[in-house]
């Protein structure tokens, strides 16, 4: 029988991307309730699916019929929702991005999975992306050493990044939905902690593959209208990550480049709502040749949802401690960019 899965959530991320994605495995899950925190889109979106809705996540936790939980929720709320469907004995969790926004959190959250054996899974599915596993095995094949890591995100607007910044950010940073008031050291530090937390984590496990050791924050910005600058050294690989929400509403672009001393290897990730497939993986040699890997039908959030039913049957682990070591590396990264910022910008 399909797992009976409560989506706690009615967002776009539910809607577009996980509702979408579940309807690819009718045969491991089976969506029986929706929650949302009021707006009404949870009935809507179980009409669709033939679930039961409600609103908070009370309901959706008492219901037997879910075994499993999704958490489409804001980045705050994450934690204190994952112990709760823990205390409720839910055989697993699928989270989005980040796991907790602090250390203390992500440690409780990780140690009452552990001793409950409760599955838990990050939805970080560029992580999951089968381009990932492409580009670490061309680096592993010829035993290049790393050099640099650049991820460069240009957004067109989205009314999820303004909710981003907002969810708990002083209440000046909320103020009338516009752009933060970067004036304001510790406006701009904390809008882009939470943008660390809630748009750099898509990159961070796939750097922390690569850099696993911050050794320096370098600089760290706020890019108007919203977005970010940072640059840091982990494990000798200069690290910069830049992203920015424009203005104009250009089509969106999410590139990772890897660089080593023989080659330079860019990771360009689809739009996430358009479920186009893998990333493209190409490599340029420093004798010119170009190699590009051919893509693949998964995306990401597909190879997420059969990652989680194999921890969910017993085949795969629950890499609990990776998952902790992802957190505690986000939350230092998103800790020492807000300090900066607060102190200046360098």
């Amino acid at each position: 029988m399909p797992y009976g899965v409560g989506v706690i959530g009615a967002g776009p991320g539910a809607a577009a991307l996980h509702l979408p994605t579940l309807a690819r495995f009718t045969d491991r899950f089976r969506v029986v309730h929706i929650a949302d925190a009021g707006s009404g889109r949870a009935a809507h979106l179980a009409e669709r699916v033939g679930a039961s809705a409600s609103t908070g996540i009370t309901d959706a936790l008492a219901d037997s019929a879910v075994e499993v939980v999704l958490l489409c929720t804001p980045p705050h709320e994450h934690a204190e929702q994952i112990l709760a469907a823990v205390s409720a004995g839910k055989r697993g969790v699928i989270v989005e991005k980040p796991l907790a926004t602090t250390h203390e959190a992500a440690i409780r959250v990780v140690d009452a999975c552990r001793d409950a054996g409760t599955a838990l899974l990050v939805g970080t599915n560029h992580l999951f992306d089968p381009a990932w596993e492409r580009t670490k095995h061309h680096l592993i094949g010829h035993s290049a050493r790393v050099q640099t890591i650049g991820i460069s995100v240009a957004l067109p607007p989205n009314g999820r990044l303004h909710d981003l910044v907002t969810e708990s950010a002083p209440a000046t940073a909320a103020a009338g939905r516009g752009a933060p008031d970067w004036s304001d050291p510790r406006v701009a530090a904390a809008v882009v902690r939470q943008l660390v937390l809630g748009l750099a984590v898509h990159d961070l496990p796939l750097v922390r593959d690569l850099a696993p050791r911050i050794e320096q924050v370098v600089y760290a910005r706020p890019v108007p209208p919203i977005g970010y600058a940072i640059g840091y050294r982990a494990s000798g690989v200069l690290v910069q990550l830049t992203a920015v929400m424009l203005p104009g509403g250009a089509d969106a672009l999410w590139r990772m480049r890897v660089t080593t001393p023989v080659d330079v290897i860019d990771v360009e990730f689809p739009p996430a709502f358009v479920h186009a497939g893998s990333a493209a993986v190409t490599v340029r040699g420093a004798d010119g040749a170009i190699t590009a890997y051919p893509r693949e039908p998964d995306d990401g959030y597909v190879r997420e949802w059969a990652a989680f039913a194999g921890m969910l049957d017993g085949h795969d682990v629950v890499e609990y401690d990776e998952l902790l070591d992802d957190a505690h590396y986000a939350i230092d990264l998103a800790d020492a960019a807000a300090l900066l910022i607060e102190e200046g910008g360098r």
